[in-house]
């Protein structure tokens, strides 16, 4: 999964840890330094030396009851290379309240708060190893806390006295740092209700493959802990719907732990609604003036017949026989899921809208037409002008209010996998809801936590158990009087103009994609992409860059099909083939007609190539030419058409060398040869012939003419011999 936390959030943290720490060495005199730690000397030693973190709280989840004692829980990580030496905690209170929820910000931001600090107890730490952590305990006196009026204070803890390495060595360094917090001192109780978002974004941004699935919901995986957080409490599910189809699509083939783990979440007793297919963001839709909420053109495409069992005919005896029949309806074909068999949230209440902050009344009534009636849309109560409950309306449309500062610091603990360091987010939360309550004290309130998809189930439970309320009830809250807002949302030109030029460039790939036996394919994915990159959980700090990777993805489909280019073609016969490559990139076989056009009329081509390239593969296409010219230099245009006529590519030129004078010569050349070889043949037969019978004359005459030869003398030759 990838994770979606704001990233402002981070350098929030970071500012307050620095902040922190420079308050309590001036007031405290311990030449601490906020955790992350740096030396006391001033000397960054985070680089290499790693760091030394403290966190404080003070009662349950930095909450206590008037009158109440309490125990301050220290938690120190040693994330250096070295051991940690011994050292001393100390816990301090700022007797004097913040204000409200802006004083709770600026504390926690910046350390800064009215009024004086004072112990409220001390104790030894042990040496932690290095990578190790330990828990430290620091009792408060009874009397300490006791006259403490209901409010939310200021408290710090510091470490002294510790260090790294060797005294007197280059690697020794001072570990002097320190933690600030809240304590809330109450006992009234306000009705919160925590909205948890889950989503998960695939690698392909399009479905969520197998293999992905099955770590998703193995038994550490990302959508495990998002059950397990939410499990056994109140909290309201809002569920992405690709999560559903990815698992329902994949039929028999899904892994068991994902089928398991649907079958867990529909299990679940926890109220719930779907978000928009991809978490797409439905203010920016509004905003460009779509006439309609995008959906996923179909989900055809990844559905594998293969993986849903056929359902045989089943014989029924017919009435008033004892012979069974098949029956009629059943049938021996796979039964294929639909778009809407596969995305539907069972139990989902219907008509809610989660978007962006930013949405204004006349998207709002946007909003309406798309769903076709009522609709609910949940805002952020940073984008309204004031209010104090959970329930509102603006010109006649419905509301739910997520409170931003208590969501804020709920969303930073169920990130923070750290327990000790959760507890000042926890801490944080509790104040902020404090306030709240004082506000609004009959309730209800709503938490809206961040889109996140890396959530420890730990902290996401722990989070959630701290604010929620048992027994919450959504569409209660729905039904209860609203108040009358105003919202601040203005329209978003940069995701405006991204989300516009998206769907142009998906309209161009909609005529490309006619090459294709099937355009969805290709069409279906880049609508699911289009979806996810307008999602709610894309941080403002990576949408630019996200729209421009997949513009120039898509740019890459636009010329996966195409003519290579051609060398200079010789021609040295007036009838010829002439080869020409077309290049096909795609993972899909597609479906083109080359056209070729001459230059000049006195080279005729055929017009019109119907040609099929597989996926992945080149393809060569054989032109008949002829041509009237004997010789010459001309060009052919070379266009790639779809079947509907839509232009894929070109126009490419090639020069073509017309050498068909070279063929007559040839033919003379090589008939000339011949004939001279024939001639040549019959010549040295007629001579040879010629030899032969003046050889055989010859011999004939002196036969005629020798004396005949008696047997004495030839006796006698015999013996002159011998």
């Amino acid at each position: 999964m990838t994770a979606s936390t704001p990233d402002r959030r981070l350098r929030a943290r970071l500012r307050r840890l620095t902040s922190a720490a420079a308050a309590f060495a001036l007031a405290a005199g311990l030449g601490a330094v906020a955790s992350p730690a740096m030396a006391a000397d001033g000397d960054d030693e985070t680089t290499d030396a790693g760091i030394v973190e403290l966190s404080v709280a003070i009662g349950s989840h930095g909450r206590i009851t008037p009158g109440a004692s309490a125990t301050a829980s220290l938690s120190l990580q040693n994330d250096t290379d070295a051991r940690l030496s011994t050292g001393t905690v100390t816990v301090e209170i700022n007797r004097t309240p913040l204000s409200d929820g802006t004083a709770v910000s600026t504390w926690l931001d910046e350390t800064s708060a009215p009024g004086e600090f004072e112990t409220l107890g001390s104790k030894a730490t042990d040496a932690v190893d290095a990578g190790g952590s330990d828990r430290v305990s620091v009792d408060i006196p009874p009397e300490s806390l006791a006259e403490l009026a209901p409010g939310v204070y200021p408290i710090r803890a510091g470490l002294s006295g510790a260090s790294t390495g060797t005294v007197g060595s280059d690697d020794f360094v001072s570990r002097n740092v320190s933690a600030d917090s809240v304590l809330v001192v109450t006992a009234d109780a306000v009705q919160v209700g925590v909205i948890v978002p889950i989503t998960a974004t695939p690698a392909d941004g399009v479905l969520l493959t197998a293999d992905e699935l099955a770590e998703l919901t193995a038994a550490d995986g990302a959508l495990t802990a998002a059950l397990d957080g939410v499990s056994g409490t109140a909290a309201v599910i809002a569920i992405d719907p690709a999560i559903v189809a990815a698992i329902r699509v994949l039929g028999t083939s899904a892994p068991a732990n994902a089928t398991d783990w649907l079958e867990r979440f529909d299990d679940l007793p926890n109220e719930r609604f779907a978000l928009q297919f991809g978490d797409a963001d439905a203010t920016v839709q509004a905003q460009a003036q779509l006439p309609e909420l995008l959906q996923p053109t179909t989900l055809a495409p990844f559905v594998n017949p293969l993986n849903f069992p056929s359902t045989p005919a089943t014989a029924t005896p017919t009435p008033g026989t004892s012979t069974p029949s098949p029956t009629p309806s059943a049938t021996d074909a796979p039964v294929l899921p639909d778009d809407e068999t596969l995305t539907t949230i069972d139990d989902a209440i219907e008509g809610i809208v989660w978007p962006l902050a930013g949405a204004r009344s006349e998207d709002l009534a946007t909003f309406t037409s798309y769903f076709g009636g009522a609709v609910t849309t949940i805002v952020s109560s940073s984008a309204t002008d004031a209010v104090d409950t959970a329930h509102a309306t603006t010109d006649g449309h419905d509301l739910l209010v997520v409170d931003e500062a208590i969501s804020a610091a709920i969303s930073g603990a169920a990130g923070e996998s750290a327990s000790g360091a959760r507890q000042r987010w926890l801490a944080a939360a509790s104040a902020q809801l404090y306030f709240a309550g004082q506000a609004a004290p009959q309730g209800p309130l709503l938490v809206g936590l961040d889109r996140d998809e890396t959530r420890d189930a730990a902290a996401l439970r722990e989070a959630i158990a701290a604010v929620d309320s048992p027994g919450f009830d959504l569409s209660s809250v729905r039904s209860a009087p609203a108040a009358g807002v105003a919202l601040t949302g203005a329209v978003d030109d940069l995701r405006v103009s991204a989300l516009q030029n998206m769907l142009v460039d998906e309209g161009t790939l909609g005529t490309f994609a006619t090459i294709l036996d099937d355009p969805q394919v290709l069409l279906g994915r880049e609508r699911i992409r289009v979806l996810r990159e307008i999602a709610v959980g894309v941080p403002e700090t990576k949408f630019s860059t996200n729209v421009a990777v997949h513009r120039a993805a898509t740019n890459d489909t636009l010329h996966a099909v195409s003519i290579p280019p051609s060398s200079t073609i010789q021609l040295l016969s007036a009838n010829a083939d002439l080869p020409f490559s077309v290049r096909n990139d795609l993972p899909w076989p597609v479906n083109l007609r080359l056209t070729v056009a001459p230059t000049d009329p006195r080279l005729e081509v055929q017009g019109s190539n119907e040609v099929v390239v597989q996926a992945n593969s080149s393809a060569r296409v054989k032109v008949p030419v002829s041509a009237r010219v004997g010789s010459g230099e001309l060009d052919l245009r070379l266009n790639l058409y779809s079947p509907t006529g839509a232009l894929i590519d070109g126009p490419q030129t090639v020069r073509v060398a017309v050498r068909a004078e070279w063929e007559t010569i040839g033919l003379v050349i090589f008939g000339g040869l011949a004939v001279l070889l024939i001639v040549g043949g019959v010549i040295r037969t007629v001579l040879r012939r010629r030899r032969e019978s003046s050889v055989e004359g010859g011999e004939t005459d002196a036969a005629i003419d020798a004396p005949a030869q008696t047997h004495e003398d030839i006796d006698a030759g015999e013996k002159e011999t011998t």
